[in-house]
């Protein structure tokens, strides 16, 4: 059995990373177009997509999950104002300090690229985003009290990175 220090992968997990990698290339994922940032780095992280964003792996990978931060602004309760993601399966294994979420809820080794990337996407294609613990809230409290003007918003966030990517 290895052992391994805090910052430095194993063969096995470099591995399992460049599988899922590969996977992800053979059978991507609608509404996701990816690649790596480092060709030369997996741990650097896959970057890509309509909205741009940023998926950095943990040496501990799989043992620990990866960050998900959004380099679009973004403006969505559940998505900190520096882009960062907040969602359960990207949270560290165990149980929730705060009691908002259930171990059961939160990273696993199981869960592979694919699986973040189809829980991003139900996050950002949902109609009602998760208020119980927002990670902006100010987003959240706009829709609480103006969903209108909260879509609006998110309209505009839109537009304009699709004027951007197709510039």
């Amino acid at each position: 059995m290895s052992t391994t220090t805090a910052s430095t992968p194993t063969a096995s997990n470099t591995l399992l990373l460049r599988r899922q990698l590969a996977e992800l290339t053979k059978h991507p994922v609608e509404g996701f177009s990816a690649g790596l940032a480092d060709e030369n780095n997996y741990y650097d992280g896959i970057e890509g997509g309509f909205f741009k964003a940023r998926l950095t792996f943990p040496p501990e990978f799989p043992l620990l999950p990866p960050k998900l931060r959004f380099i679009t602004p973004m403006w969505h309760p559940n998505i900190y104002p520096d882009g960062v993601v907040c969602i359960s399966i990207l949270h560290a294994p165990g149980d929730d300090q705060y009691g908002y979420e259930d171990a059961g809820e939160r990273w696993v080794p199981v869960h592979t690229v694919e699986s973040i990337l189809l829980s991003v996407i139900s996050l950002l294609s949902s109609e009602k985003p998760n208020l119980d613990s927002p990670a902006n809230v100010d987003a959240a409290k706009e829709v609480r009290t103006d969903f209108a003007a909260y879509k609006k918003k998110v309209r505009r966030l839109v537009r304009r990175s699709a004027e951007e990517v197709f510039e």
